[in-house]
């Protein structure tokens, strides 16, 4: 996708937000402090989103706050809140929108290291065009990329709201997106290799 020079500013009230808190259990060691090449893989999804004047920080849970701080600022490090009765990428998600409740919220997921830039960039510019939505993603063979996405603050307001009431029966992020009105872009055949996730060594 061209995309036109006069459409693309970043004047979203935006931040960006590298997930990195997940157990990496089937990796056997934390997926964001990879270092295969000069970076680790937090850092090489950070700088992807920073491409787009982004403010970038770091979704951790609590025992990777001494180790993300050896590489990170702590104030670019985002806590999972303990006080959410929510699991998985979700909880890092109403984590940083608790942090940022007035910002949308850019997320990538620190384990997809083949990610461009002009796919972040596509997204913006998707969220500029299409504002009438809640949601802004990727669909891959016919499923959403709910962890390169763009989420509009008064979205995760209202799954916070629901989490409160005690309304959010699954803590997916396939449940919650359909609680509110997403906008997808279909990825290209020459694009999926972008969105591969890496789990293990293998």
């Amino acid at each position: 996708m061209l995309i036109p020079k006069h459409i693309y500013t970043n004047n979203l009230n935006m931040i960006a937000l590298v997930l990195c808190g997940g157990q990496s259990t089937r990796m056997g060691s934390d997926k964001g402090l990879l270092q295969p090449n000069a970076k680790t893989w937090a850092a090489t999804a950070a700088d992807i989103l920073a491409a787009q004047n982004l403010s970038v920080q770091f979704s951790v849970n609590p025992h990777q706050v001494e180790y993300y701080s050896q590489f990170f600022t702590a104030t670019d490090l985002i806590v999972d809140d303990e006080t959410l009765a929510v699991h998985g990428p979700l909880l890092g998600l109403l984590s940083a929108h608790l942090q940022n409740p007035n910002k949308n919220i850019l997320v990538l997921a620190c384990d997809m290291p083949l990610m461009q830039s002009g796919l972040i960039k596509e997204l913006i510019v998707a969220a500029q065009q299409h504002k009438n939505f809640d949601a802004w993603l990727y669909k891959n063979n016919h499923q959403p990329e709910p962890l390169c996405a763009i989420y509009s603050y008064h979205a995760l307001a209202s799954i916070l709201h629901l989490l409160k009431e005690g309304k959010l029966y699954k803590h997916s992020m396939k449940f919650m997106l359909e609680q509110i009105n997403p906008y997808f872009i279909t990825v290209q055949e020459q694009q999926e290799k972008c969105f591969r996730n890496f789990n293990s060594h293998a």
